[in-house]
Parts: structure tokens; C-alpha cells; sequence
């Protein structure tokens, strides 16, 4: 019996170390024809992912309209809609099939947005804060070049 608990608690060990590696490190995902990685998701997580990007390309709009305008209080308001405070409506389950490098995109991008944010309300400069959207809109095309969303099963 001594010798037994050893080789179960190594061997739960291994079921862990590859349920954490699986869930925080690779997610659901394969290589795509296109070149690009393919993230499996069922159809609700991929139109929740979705929604969200149509949040950001409908805020970048705003923020747009407002450093044209140099009406830095719209630059800040559609900022902080997908700041970090937009990341809390991700479910568990979801977050455990992006891989790794994904989610620092995204969480570097929702950060990126809070401090655009900020920085429209501090500095009011219509520049500064084009500049920023810049770097951010690099984000988004990083990560539109690198992933795709498939729905699991098709």
C-alpha cells in the first residue's frame, strides 16, 4: 500500500500539469488552412468573441471621431467600453480554449484601451492619444493575422 500512494500522486500530478498546460497555455485549437491558427469554439463563444470585436471596431469609430473632433470626453468614453471592465463577461470555459498568447493580446489590448482612456482625460491631447490607437489597432491586426475562429465539430 506505501508504495502505491507514491505512483497515484505522481500520476495525478501528470493529470493536472496537462489539464493546467491544456487550459492555460494551448487551448482548443489546430492549425487552419489559411496559415493562421484555427481556435475551436462552440457557436455561443464564438459569437460572444465576436460581439466583442464589433465592440472594438464600434469604440475605435468613436475614438476616431473623437480625436478628429479634438473631443477628447468621446475618445475617453468609448475607451473605457472595452477596457479592461469588458473582459469580466468572459466565461471560464471560454478562456480555457484560447491559447496563451492570445489572451496576453487580448488583455494587453483591453489594458491598452483603459489607459487611452486615462490619457484622453489627463493629457486632452489629440495626438498623443491618435498615437496610442495606433499601437492598439496594431493588436488587432496582429491578432486578426494570427487566429481565426472555428466553430467545434465542422
Amino acid at each position: 500500500m506505501s508504495k502505491i500512494c507514491p505512483i497515484i500522486i505522481v500520476l495525478l500530478l501528470i493529470v493536472i500539469a496537462g489539464g493546467v498546460y491544456k487550459f492555460i497555455f494551448q487551448g482548443a485549437v489546430s492549425g487552419a488552412t489559411d496559415g493562421r491558427i484555427a481556435i475551436h469554439l462552440d457557436a455561443g463563444e464564438r459569437d460572444l468573441v465576436l460581439a466583442e470585436m464589433r465592440a472594438f471596431l464600434t469604440s475605435v469609430q468613436q475614438i476616431t471621431k473623437g480625436i478628429s473632433e479634438n473631443d477628447m470626453s468621446l475618445v475617453a468614453e468609448y475607451s473605457r467600453k472595452v477596457g479592461k471592465a469588458a473582459q469580466g463577461e468572459v466565461p471560464g470555459t471560454l478562456m480555457g480554449k484560447l491559447p496563451l498568447q492570445f489572451k496576453r493580446l487580448g488583455s494587453g489590448t483591453h489594458a491598452g484601451f483603459d489607459q487611452l482612456a486615462l490619457d484622453a482625460e489627463d493629457l486632452g491631447d489629440s495626438q498623443y492619444a491618435l498615437s496610442q490607437l495606433s499601437v492598439l489597432m496594431r493588436n488587432c491586426t496582429a491578432c486578426h493575422a494570427a487566429y481565426r475562429f472555428d466553430i467545434s465539430g465542422q
